[in-house]
């Protein structure tokens, strides 16, 4: 197995609220590998578990930030600066939707919950490589995370599916203007995982294990995959890949439908 060296590399992680969040899955991989990670966090409330996960790891530092707030960007990037002088890597682990949208109808999805689930899980990776711009390195790169949801019809996922296109969307734009810089942006398409946003979802034990019943590996990814997949993607491995959808759901997303 080639060995990945990041003593010396930078990287800030948005969006970590757990031991089960995937932006954590990466972060652990990036701090295996010798990078300097600093983390963001939404709300006071999660101060303490990132404390907690980060405790152990040199190098480290947190700063609470909203995401939709440009005041508090400015804040945060202003820490990167101070901290690291220049990022080389982003990962932007952020999305939510209002539960109630998500429980009926897409049909009557509100304009408040439609601006909200594309403010949070969609701008925010626009305003948050814009923040992050002038600290980028050539060949640095930027990762999202987004769901299949995006291209197919996910009962229950709603507003998320369409924020998650947008997501997508956005990344394709932010790689044709960035490139020139040698930044690389591209999004990781995750299976199922057992997060805390997954619990918001409507039936999604149910999703959860027909996911795994219809992927060719007849599993689904886990959350250590996703953080290598991120890894490499980040680091020099990835070099030439930007503008991507990158899946790591075990190829469900291959699948119309699985016969016995």
């Amino acid at each position: 197995m080639i060995g990945i060296d990041l003593n010396g590399k930078t990287a800030l992680v948005m969006g970590v609220a757990n031991a089960r969040s995937l932006g954590w899955a990466i972060a652990q991989k990036l701090l295996e590998a010798g990078a300097r990670v600093g983390f963001s966090y939404q709300g006071e409330r999660l101060k303490s578990e990132l404390e907690k996960l980060t405790g152990g790891h040199s190098g480290t530092w947190i700063q609470q930030a909203d995401a939709t707030s440009e005041d508090d960007l400015s804040a945060l990037f202003a820490k990167v600066k101070e901290e690291f002088g220049q990022l080389d890597y982003l990962v932007h682990s952020i999305g939510f939707a209002p539960r109630e949208a998500m429980e009926g109808r897409f049909l009557d999805t509100t304009p408040q919950d439609w601006n909200t689930a594309m403010s949070v899980s969609a701008y925010t990776l626009v305003s948050i490589a814009r923040h992050a711009e002038p600290l980028l390195r050539e060949g640095s790169s930027i990762v999202s995370l987004t769901y299949h949801a995006s291209q197919q019809v996910v009962p229950k996922y709603n507003v998320m599916g369409v924020a998650k296109a947008a997501l997508e969307a956005s990344t394709r734009y932010l790689a044709s203007e960035l490139g020139a810089a040698g930044v690389r942006v591209n999004c990781i398409s995750a299976g199922p995982m057992r997060t805390i946003a997954a619990r918001s979802i409507p039936g999604f034990g149910s999703m959860y294990d027909k996911a795994a019943a219809a992927a060719p590996l007849g599993r689904n990814a886990t959350a250590e995959e996703v953080g290598k997949l991120a890894l490499f993607l980040l680091s020099d491995l990835g070099s030439g890949i930007t503008g991507e959808v990158v899946y790591v759901d075990a190829g469900a997303h291959i699948m119309t439908m699985k016969l016995d």
